[in-house]
């Protein structure tokens, strides 16, 4: 596994990584005792099914029902109505999660639970209206994405490879130098397409076209799309399935598990086998996988890139998602040119 000589979204000047910061508040897991009533394992039928949500959704969703199912239990005595509960029911339970001092997110995260669920239904004319529409909840202060710049991405992509011949200088019998080439495949694939994890867990070998060097992705809500995936990628998806005793194709994971299994690798092994090689290249171990498709979009900004293009490319249903990119780049050219122009602040450092 030699190191190669990479070319790819160009060159940028990026911010030191940050430190890791805490994730939101998740509704708690003990809620998840409480039964839910039959409209409600209704909807968590149709997260399931029709919308085809990711498992993190189905359980932050389930447990945000179920909270509230309890709180309703605990202050009104009942179980909720659905049909029954207005606007001044919420406003309580809003104020309830403010006494609970939760931050802004993690009331975000169970208003949008119980927004959908009133969504489907409304959608199947169980209820009437949805009498949340109008809450105003706390704005979270917006924050910027995390990104890499290009020469600590290459670095990184290089890591497995690093890794693999430390375990072969150590003699190592019990490593398989197949996870090394999968690893490395699985960053090559995130950095050269933009993928979501669990995007990346679901490729199947029949969603490749290696003649057009394009990739069929099943993103959120079951919605496919088509993105380029550059030849490095394909090249070290090629080394790696060469290594394997079956190279099957068609519905086959792309990533497996295990070599002589037919499983796809678990987004959390993914995430595990990440932070050490970010440890080892003297990176953030915080940092999660999505972290990477921020660089993705970050660098393809920065080299010129249209953002109705990197919306499509990442998959994102509004464009307002994306952005939150042109923020990065605008920051950065503006701190480029506070620095580097003569006239930008005057003898004074200051305007005016």
């Amino acid at each position: 596994m030699a190191a190669r000589n990479d070319s790819r979204h160009g060159r940028a000047e990026g911010p030191a990584v940050p430190p890791a910061t805490a994730t939101p508040e998740a509704p708690s897991a003990s809620s998840t005792a409480v039964a839910l009533d039959s409209l409600s394992e209704g909807f968590m039928r149709h997260l399931a099914g029709d919308r085809g949500a990711s498992p993190y959704t189905q359980r932050n969703y389930r447990q945000a029902v179920a909270e509230f199912t309890l709180w309703h239990r605990e202050v009104r005595g009942t179980p909720p109505d659905w049909a029954g509960l207005n606007r001044d029911d919420f406003r309580a339970y809003l104020r309830s999660l403010g006494r609970r001092h939760l931050s802004q997110p993690a009331i975000q995260l169970r208003f949008s639970a119980l927004r959908s669920l009133y969504r489907f239904l409304v959608r199947r004319g169980s209820v009437a209206g949805s009498p949340i529409r109008q809450i105003s909840l706390p704005k979270p202060r917006r924050k910027l994405p995390r990104f890499l710049t290009v020469d600590q991405m290459l670095n990184l992509l290089h890591a497995p490879a690093r890794a693999w011949a430390a375990v072969v200088d150590k003699g190592d019998g019990r490593s398989r130098e197949s996870d090394y080439l999968r690893d490395t495949a699985i960053l090559e694939t995130i950095y050269s397409c933009g993928l979501r994890v669990s995007e990346l867990a679901g490729m199947q070998m029949g969603d490749i076209d290696w003649q057009e060097q394009m990739v069929r992705v099943r993103g959120k809500g079951r919605k496919e799309r088509l993105v380029p995936i550059g030849a490095e990628a394909l090249r070290a998806i090629e080394a790696y399935r060469g290594l394997l005793p079956e190279t099957s194709a068609g519905a086959t994971p792309v990533f497996l598990g295990h070599p002589l299994r037919k499983n796809p690798i678990a987004p959390r092994v993914i995430q595990l086998r990440l932070k050490r090689y970010l440890a080892s290249t003297g990176l953030d171990p915080g940092l999660t996988p999505h972290k990477l498709r921020h660089s993705y979009a970050t660098h393809l900004l920065d080299q010129g890139a249209d953002l109705r293009s990197v919306q499509e490319l990442l998959g994102h249903a509004h464009l307002v998602t994306t952005q939150v990119y042109t923020h990065v780049s605008t920051d950065r050219l503006k701190k480029a040119y506070d620095e580097a122009h003569p006239r930008a602040r005057g003898s004074s450092g200051s305007v005016g």
